[in-house]
C-alpha cells in the first residue's frame, strides 16, 4: 500500500461495514485481485523451493533444494518421558458421553465476584489515569503507546478489554470503551507497530466485541447490530493496514508495520527474520474476518505463512511438526535455531487445533499437523522429573549446538518458560475433540457437546486418553511452579533438573542472574512475575471439560496470590520482581493481557458450563473468543 495507506483506509472500512454489506468497490476489488494474484504467482515462484534449514552458522545460505537434511544428533541427559497410566483423575473422568447438560455446574458467585471487583479496580485506574493509552503504569499512575510515539495510541487496552467488559456486564464501562472506539480509534497514527500484537490484541478484540455484542452472555449489555457493525468496520480498516506485513516474497510477515505510511519492518535484532509464533499466530483472526466479509483475499493472505510451516515439516521429517523459531521472511527457509513451546514458538501450536476446531472440524490438514507435533512433543520434549513422587510431566527445548566433530546438532536444554502452561489445555482439548484423524471413534458434529476419555480398552482411542492425561500433568506442574514459591506465584522461567543433578532436592529451581550483577540494578527476569494468564487458561479448560473441583481450588488459590502481591491499593495491579523473594517488588507495569486473558479466564472458571461453551467458541491467542463456523472458503494447505 505504501503511502497510500491513508487514502485508502476510509474507502476500505466503509466497504467492509457489515458482513453483509461489505461489497468492495470496482477499484478496490481490482486492488485486492491484483494482490491476490501477485501472492499466488509468488507462491507458485517459490513452491519448488526446499524450506529446509539455512546453514547452522546463519550466513543466509540454504540447504541444497534437493536433498534432505540427515537427521540431527540429539543429545539428551534427562529422565524419559513415559505416557502417565494413573493420575488423580482417573476415577472422575466422564464416560465417553457428552457432559451432562442438566444440571449445569453452578457458577461459584462469591468467586466471580472477587474476580469482577479485581477487574473494576484495575480498569477504573487505567481509564481515570490513563484513557486512549495503550497500556497502563499503575505506580506512576501514567500511560505509554507501544509504538513509542507520543499522543494517543490505537486502543490496546481499551480493545483488548472490550469482551471482557461485554462478559462482565460492565454496562456503563461498555458505552465509554464504545464512544472511545467510535469517535477516537483511528488507524492514521505514526510508528512501528508488532503486526503480531496489534493482529491479536486489536483485530481479536473488535471482532470478539462484534460477535459477542449481536447476543451479549451477559443480560446488562443490551445486543446492539449497530455497535457490532461499527467493530467489524474498524477491523476491516485496521487489517487492510496490516497487509503490507504480508507483501514478502514467501508471504510469511514481516515483524512491524507503520499503519500510518503503509511501510513493513524486519526484526533487526534478529537478523531480519521473522518468528515462527508471530507468523503462524495471525490464522484465526484473519480467516473470521474473511468469513464475515465474505472476502478470500484475507483467507489467502492468513494461510500463506501456513504453506511455509507445512513444507519445513515435510522436509525435516526428523522433528515431526516441530519447528525452528527463526524464519526468512523473504526466502521462507528456516533458520537452525530453537525448537521450543515458549516465547517465539507457543502459538504455532496452539493454532494448529484451534484452525481445526474454528473451521467446525473441516480443514483436517491442521489436525494433522497438531497430531503430528504432539507426538514429536511426547516423543523428544517431554520428559519426567526426578524427586517429586509421583513425577512431573516437564518439557524442555532443543537448541542447535556444534559437536566435538564440528558438525551440527540439537542439544536439549531443561527450560521452560511459563508460555508453555497454555500447552496442558491445549491437549485436553484436542483430545476431547474426538478427532477422525486417530480413525477409532467418530467425529463429532458441530451441535455436540464435547466429550472427556474414559480408560483405555473401552471406546475410547487409546492416544486421545494419553493426551489427556498428559494434558493435566502438565498443568500439574505448571500450578507446582506456583505453590512452590514464597509468593504463591510462578516465575516468568524456570529450569528443571536432570539425572545428573539428583543431589538437589527440587525437581525445578530458578536462575538466579550471575554474580557479576550482583549490587546492580538488574531485573531478575526469570524470577518475574507479569501476571500472566496461560496457566489459569488450562484451568479453565480443564475445569470446563470435567467440572473436577481441584482445578477451580487451583486457580483460587493463584487469584488470591495475584491480590496479596501484585495488586497496587491506588488502582491497577502489578508486576512483581521476584516470586521467591520474602518481599518482592512491585514493577510500574500493568500488561494488556491483565485484563483481556487472566481475569477473563478467572471469571470464566468460576462461571458455569453454559458460558462461552468450548463447543461453540474458540479462544485467540488473547483469549478472544471467536464463533466457530463452516467456512466457504477451502483450505490450500495439504
Amino acid at each position: 500500500m505504501g503511502a497510500s495507506a491513508s487514502a485508502t483506509d476510509d474507502s476500505a472500512a466503509a466497504r467492509r461495514s457489515t458482513a453483509a454489506n461489505a461489497k468492495a468497490s470496482s477499484d478496490g476489488r481490482v486492488r485486492r485481485t491484483i494482490r491476490l494474484v501477485l501472492a499466488s504467482i509468488a507462491a507458485a515462484c517459490f513452491a519448488y523451493a526446499a524450506y529446509g534449514y539455512l546453514s547452522p552458522a546463519g550466513n543466509g545460505a540454504p540447504s541444497a533444494a534437493t536433498a534432505s537434511p540427515k537427521p540431527y544428533k540429539v543429545l539428551d541427559d534427562f529422565k524419559p518421558y513415559q505416557a502417565p497410566r494413573k493420575t488423580v483423575l482417573d476415577d472422575k473422568l466422564p464416560p465417553r458421553r457428552p457432559l451432562p447438560q442438566q444440571p449445569i455446574r453452578a457458577a461459584d458467585v462469591e468467586r466471580q465476584a472477587a474476580v469482577l471487583d479485581a477487574f473494576v479496580h484495575s480498569w477504573s485506574a487505567y481509564r481515570d489515569n490513563a484513557w486512549g493509552y495503550d497500556e497502563y503504569h499503575p505506580l506512576s499512575k501514567s500511560g505509554s503507546n507501544l509504538s513509542g510515539k507520543p499522543g494517543k495510541g490505537i486502543g490496546y487496552t481499551i480493545v483488548d478489554s472490550l469482551d471482557t467488559i461485554i462478559l462482565l456486564g460492565l454496562a456503563d464501562e461498555y458505552r465509554r470503551a464504545r464512544d472511545w472506539v467510535r469517535d477516537e480509534l483511528d488507524w492514521n497514527i505514526e510508528g512501528r507497530l508488532n503486526v503480531f500484537e496489534t493482529t491479536i490484541r486489536t483485530l481479536g478484540g473488535l471482532l470478539s466485541a462484534s460477535a459477542l455484542i449481536r447476543d451479549p452472555p451477559n443480560p446488562a449489555i443490551t445486543a446492539s447490530e449497530e455497535d457490532a457493525e461499527l467493530f467489524l468496520s474498524k477491523a476491516a480498516g485496521l487489517a487492510e493496514r496490516l497487509v503490507p506485513a504480508f507483501q514478502t516474497k514467501s508471504g510469511v510477515p514481516l515483524r512491524e508495520v507503520d499503519l500510518q505510511t503503509g511501510e513493513a519492518f524486519a526484526d533487526a535484532d534478529n537478523n531480519n527474520a521473522s518468528s515462527l509464533a508471530e507468523a503462524t499466530t495471525l490464522q484465526l483472526e484473519f480467516k473470521y474476518l474473511a468469513h464475515l466479509l465474505d472476502d478470500r483475499f484475507y483467507w489467502r493472505l492468513a494461510e500463506q505463512p501456513m504453506h511455509v510451516a507445512r513444507r519445513q515439516s515435510l522436509q525435516v521429517p526428523q522433528f515431526y511438526t516441530l519447528l525452528p523459531i527463526f524464519l526468512n521472511p523473504h526466502t521462507g527457509h528456516f533458520y537452525m535455531s530453537d525448537i521450543r513451546l515458549g516465547s517465539r514458538g507457543d502459538s504455532y501450536y496452539e493454532y494448529l487445533v484451534k484452525q481445526w476446531l474454528q473451521t467446525n472440524r473441516t480443514e483436517h490438514v491442521y489436525k494433522a499437523m497438531y497430531d503430528s507435533a504432539v507426538f514429536g512433543i511426547k516423543t523428544i520434549l517431554v520428559k519426567t522429573s526426578v524427586h517429586s513422587e509421583p513425577p512431573l510431566m516437564i518439557t524442555a527445548e532443543l537448541s542447535p549446538r556444534r559437536g566435538q566433530d564440528g558438525k551440527p546438532m540439537m542439544q536439549l536444554v531443561p527450560k521452560q518458560d511459563h508460555l508453555v502452561c497454555f500447552l496442558g489445555g491445549a491437549m485436553m482439548l484436542g483430545a476431547v475433540s474426538a478427532s477422525e484423524a486417530h480413525g477409532s471413534t467418530p467425529s463429532l458434529q458441530s451441535s455436540s457437546p464435547l466429550v472427556a476419555p474414559i480408560e483405555v480398552g473401552a471406546t475410547a482411542d487409546a492416544v486421545e486418553v494419553e493426551d489427556w492425561r498428559l494434558g493435566h500433568e502438565l498443568v500439574r506442574t505448571c500450578v507446582d511452579t506456583y505453590q512452590k514459591t514464597k509468593t504463591g506465584l510462578a516465575p516468568e522461567i524456570v529450569f528443571f533438573r536432570t539425572p545428573a543433578e539428583i543431589e538437589h532436592g527440587e525437581d525445578w529451581y530458578i536462575k538466579k542472574p550471575p554474580p557479576s550483577f550482583e549490587g546492580k540494578a538488574n531485573p531478575l527476569i526469570d524470577a518475574r512475575n507479569i501476571l500472566r494468564p496461560e496457566t489459569v487458561e488450562s484451568l479453565f479448560i480443564a475445569f470446563h471439560l470435567t467440572g473436577d473441583e481441584i482445578y477451580r481450588e487451583w486457580g483460587w488459590q493463584i487469584f488470591e496470590a495475584f491480590v496479596k502481591h501484585c495488586k497496587v491499593e491506588s488502582g491497577g495491579f502489578a508486576s512483581i520482581d521476584d516470586v521467591d523473594a520474602d518481599t518482592p517488588q512491585q514493577q510500574d507495569r500493568m500488561e494488556t493481557f491483565w485484563l483481556s486473558e487472566t481475569l477473563k479466564y478467572l471469571y470464566l472458571l468460576f462461571s458455569d458450563q453454559s458460558l462461552l461453551p468450548l463447543d461453540k467458541w474458540v479462544f485467540n491467542t488473547e483469549a478472544h473468543p471467536l464463533p466457530i463456523f463452516t467456512p466457504q472458503f477451502a483450505t490450500t494447505v495439504e
